[in-house]
């Protein structure tokens, strides 16, 4: 779920030249579907959701700390194909069309960085698509809750899911509020998550996930015990 992003800090310095700092509030719209495609953006601190709006809304993907959304008008969109909402509290920096041509320009190192970002992005897509045809229902949810946590963003020390209903959390998952229920409830009595006020997911719930590697990692854990020489 990690991002490669290289020299990150340096990627920020670049855009807080060119562009300018917004603060976003929890819920708030930073763009909907069809506005003009004028600036990119780059999430320093929060949690964005990108979704999609039809028949009913489907999420497409989050953005967290250290990554880019609203890249359509560098595949030549002139709207936006997504809306962009902000789940948590935060800082976004807006780079528009221009400015960030001006800055690519001369600097093909910082180029070179920003399309390895977005292409890591864009492999993260594909990886939702597997696991949404491959997947159980339970896997899903897991993924959904740390994705939301913000487990695999830059910097993120949150573990807190922001607020959000079991029905949009259905939405997300491909499934029933009922099964979310019934998935929450479980992951609360093997103590993977905490439902006390606000929903706290621990690291534990990776097992969920891809438990055949943390059997590896359990398992390697045990050796190490086992071989670490007597005081």
């Amino acid at each position: 779920m990690k991002t490669a992003l290289g020299q990150t800090v340096n990627i920020e310095r670049h855009l807080a030249s060119a562009g300018r700092a917004r603060t976003i509030l929890a819920s708030e719209v930073i763009f909907s579907q069809g506005d003009q495609a004028d600036s990119i953006m780059y999430v320093l601190k929060g949690l964005v959701k990108l979704s999609v709006l039809r028949h009913r809304e489907t999420v497409v993907g989050f953005r967290g700390p250290g990554e880019f959304f609203g890249e359509e008008y560098l595949a030549g969109h002139a709207t936006r194909k997504r809306r962009a909402t902000a789940m948590t509290p935060g800082t976004i920096l807006v780079v528009g069309k221009a400015a960030m041509m001006r800055l690519l320009g001369p600097n093909p190192e910082l180029a070179h960085r920003i399309v390895a970002n977005l292409l890591a992005l864009h492999v993260r897509v594909e990886d939702d698509l597997i696991e949404q045809l491959q997947s159980s229902c339970e896997q899903r949810t897991a993924r959904t809750l740390l994705l939301l946590a913000g487990y695999g963003h830059r910097g993120t020390r949150r573990k807190i899911v922001p607020s959000i209903s079991q029905a949009a959390l259905a939405g997300i998952v491909g499934t029933t509020r009922s099964r979310i229920n019934f998935f929450l409830q479980k992951f609360c009595r093997l103590r993977f998550i905490e439902m006390d006020g606000s929903l706290i997911v621990h690291r534990s719930l990776l097992s969920v996930v891809s438990p055949k590697e943390s059997r590896t990692r359990a398992a390697a854990r045990r050796f190490n015990r086992r071989a670490r020489p007597a005081v």
